[in-house]
């Protein structure tokens, strides 16, 4: 069995699950192009407000699928492609999706793993979950765009923490550093991801894709007014129904209804 990427929409909610039993849900290259068909669907969607990521099993992603390695690492051009026409494409799709992204960490949290976590907006992580990217005990570095993905979100004091020295960090460590919004006991993870989905979800739908567009520019590393005009029209949203329900429904003290 490779793995799969398994999508669930209730409601509003899509929960996006990694799954690969017996490998704690690492990422196979059937897995990558599955992960990147999931978002550019979701993409398209407009029922969906909010995205839920997760592993299968208690394990959020332990890293790559090894097993696979030897067919296509040790030759450069097939490395290549596997990174930047797979796995990029995949993380890729992630980051280019308009709707609220929450990753619910459980268990581990490696390589692959921190990759797939740092394209998402809200991170929640149980308390026994455990982060890192040891690959150099395997002899090889993060792929170039990868590492700065993981540089840029969790920061480069872990970044290379966990590149260079193949350090496991805790979840109290994380939270701490500013990687994860919420840290939860591992009873109780699920249940605060779900209520915090569902509010998301109650949100304008459009004002979370614009923010989303906004967040997406200035990471690009961009000026300031430079991110802002490379929105196109930032500001037509102000003759739009969701905008003008959400001041009125303010102004009538009641609570907005947007239509999707």
């Amino acid at each position: 069995m490779t793995g799969r990427v398994l999508l669930l929409v209730e409601g509003a909610v899509a929960q996006v699950t990694l799954s690969h039993p017996g490998k704690l849900n690492a990422m196979s290259r059937a897995m990558w192009g599955a992960l990147r068909e999931v978002f550019v669907q979701l993409q398209q969607r407009s029922d969906v407000r909010c995205v839920v990521v997760s592993g299968e099993g208690g394990s959020f992603c332990a890293g790559g699928d090894i097993s696979e390695y030897p067919d296509f690492r040790f030759q450069q051009e097939a490395l290549r492609n596997f990174h930047e026409d797979e796995v990029w494409a995949g993380l890729q799709s992630m980051l280019d999706c308009d709707l609220p992204l929450i990753a619910q960490i459980e268990g581990n949290c490696m390589g692959a793993g921190m990759e797939i976590a740092c394209c998402c907006d809200l991170r929640f992580a149980g308390a026994s979950a455990r982060f890192g990217a040891p690959i150099a005990r395997l002899g090889f570095p993060m792929a170039p765009r990868e590492a700065a993905l993981v540089g840029r979100v969790a920061g480069e004091l872990t970044a290379r923490e966990m590149l260079l020295a193949a350090t496991v960090l805790d979840s109290a460590t994380m939270l701490q550093r500013g990687f994860l919004n919420r840290m939860a006991g591992d009873d109780v993870l699920a249940s605060l991801v779900a209520e915090t989905a569902a509010r998301v979800a109650q949100l304008g739908p459009q004002a979370a894709r614009l923010n989303k567009q906004s967040f997406r520019a200035f990471a690009l590393g961009g000026r300031e007014m430079t991110a802002i005009h490379s929105i196109a029209k930032p500001y037509a949203y102000a003759e739009s129904a969701e905008h003008r329900e959400g001041v009125t429904a303010f102004l009538e003290k009641r609570s907005p209804h947007f239509q999707a």
